[in-house]
């Protein structure tokens, strides 16, 4: 599981290196302006593929891993991933001018229109990936990733350069979804249009309460930008509130890389009946996310050094906002972490209840915060109840297994965290800089805590373990 989240995790952080790059190409080539109606179309394709995937991901992820045959689950995931997202697709088409008025901005109809050929390739890709991860091919779902941010960098970039602006981005962003679809094709073949002898009702009765979590969650995650687009805001100002979340979505990427193998291996776990050993990881889960803390407090104090390099002195409005947003993201990834083990738990229904109230708090907050605080009440407001959550699941798992992550992780977490921020603001890296102070103050905290106790002798004995694992398969790669 360590190996197969590192290497998911590599895939995925080719997202923020290739997406930066792309972000920071577009926001120059497009202006403030454009980008805001790019972003406000791809927030929502982007809010609704990931409510079909949230309908069958954490179900997949169980039903696969504890199957004798995956493949007439796989069967039935496919087809419904595929007459779901067709439906959506089409429904999209349709509402695509009232959106546009929704948010006072015609052209949006027709970059939406677009966009929705996206939403089936989107769902197909990920309905394989999920079906790698539930068969423990985690490698080769960590390739198909990678093939998706790669191709999205090339197309968006030559194609907007080749003057098709906006809808040369959105072409590119299609075109990264049929690459990721077709390399996930490769390793796992359900059938597309055939049937399955799996009863599709059974899968849809438990994956209804992880549906209900997921699609709360998701739509959580993007409705600060939503609600202070429709309270007023104008484009450029919803330009510079996604480029704060295009930045705070680094920790998020690690918990699509993390808590789908997470689920997948406590799944497998628990069915061989070795609860203790599924609880143990359960709580070194937790833990890891507690240490990632110091990393988000370097983001918040490196922001405007990170937003002028990436997007530019026009989008510094933007370094407040990631400032705060990146502890909400970090947030969101215990949320992510937590619900995976309830869901191994086989409590369902306890994600929905303790994640359900997110959405319409979020929304009365927002519709307070907006309106007197503009883009950094959107942002207070997101990252204090993604908070508050992850505190209420962290609770949950506790009651549900009895375990807890260290105290004593938490308050070096806490403490380091300070100082990263700290040294982070008193040490200026104007431009290249830059790319030398993160990783140094990244190295210091590791020592940090390697100096105060943190890790283990067992940890630091895998540690190593996974290295000269490394060191030996390309020995022997090279050798062939």
């Amino acid at each position: 599981m360590v190996d197969g989240t590192i290497r998911g995790f590599l895939a995925e952080a080719l997202f923020p290196l290739t997406g930066l790059i792309t972000a920071a190409f577009l926001t120059r080539r497009l202006g403030p302006a454009s980008y805001g109606l790019f972003t406000l179309a791809a927030t929502l394709v982007t809010w609704i593929e990931g409510s079909i995937v949230t309908v069958f991901a954490r179900a997949t992820f169980k039903f696969i891993a504890e199957a004798e045959d995956w493949r007439p689950i796989g069967t039935a995931v496919v087809r419904l991933h595929l007459a779901t997202s067709g439906c959506v697709m089409l429904l999209l088409w349709l509402l695509a001018s009232p959106i546009a008025v929704l948010f006072n901005e015609p052209a949006l109809a027709t970059y939406l229109r677009l966009f929705a050929f996206d939403i089936p390739l989107f769902s197909l890709a990920r309905a394989h990936q999920n079906v790698l991860i539930g068969i423990g091919g985690f490698n080769q779902r960590a390739l198909a990733s990678a093939g998706r941010w790669i191709a999205r960098l090339i197309l968006i970039v030559s194609l907007v350069a080749g003057g098709l602006a906006v809808p040369g981005a959105i072409l590119g962003s299609i075109g990264a979804s049929l690459a990721e679809f077709a390399i996930g094709r490769f390793y796992v073949r359900p059938s597309l249009f055939g049937r399955s002898a799996f009863p599709a009702r059974e899968f849809l009765r438990y994956a209804g309460f992880l549906f209900l979590s997921g699609l709360s969650l998701t739509l959580y995650n993007k409705l600060d930008l939503f609600v202070l687009k429709m309270l007023g805001g104008t484009a450029v100002q919803a330009g510079i509130y996604g480029a704060a979340q295009n930045l705070s979505a680094v920790p998020s990427l690690f918990a699509f890389a993390f808590s789908s193998l997470l689920l997948s291996t406590l799944s497998r776990v628990l069915h061989t009946g070795d609860s203790p050993l599924a609880k143990k990881i359960g709580c070194h889960a937790m833990r890891l996310i507690i240490g990632l803390l110091p990393f988000a407090g370097l983001a918040a104090g490196a922001a405007s050094e990170v937003v002028s390099a990436i997007f530019g002195p026009d989008f510094l409005p933007a370094a407040p906002l990631l400032a705060v947003l990146i502890f909400g993201a970090l947030a969101s990834v215990m949320i992510a972490v937590t619900t995976a083990i309830l869901t191994a738990a086989g409590k369902p229904g306890w994600t929905f209840v303790l994640t359900g109230p997110l959405l319409p708090l979020a929304l009365a907050g927002h519709l307070v915060m907006i309106p007197r605080l503009g883009m950094i009440g959107a942002s207070l407001v997101t990252t204090l109840l993604a908070g508050l959550g992850a505190v209420a699941t962290v609770l949950a798992v506790h009651r549900c297994w009895r375990i807890f992550p260290p105290w004593e992780t938490l308050m070096r977490s806490l403490l380091i965290s300070g100082g990263a921020y700290v040294l982070a603001v008193l040490w200026p890296a104007p431009g290249l800089l830059l790319v030398f102070k993160l990783p140094v103050i990244g190295l210091l905290i590791s020592l940090s805590f390697l100096l105060l106790g943190e890790f283990s002798a067992a940890e630091i004995a895998l540690a190593r373990s996974l290295v000269h694992w490394r060191v030996a398969a390309e020995r022997t790669s090279g050798e062939v």
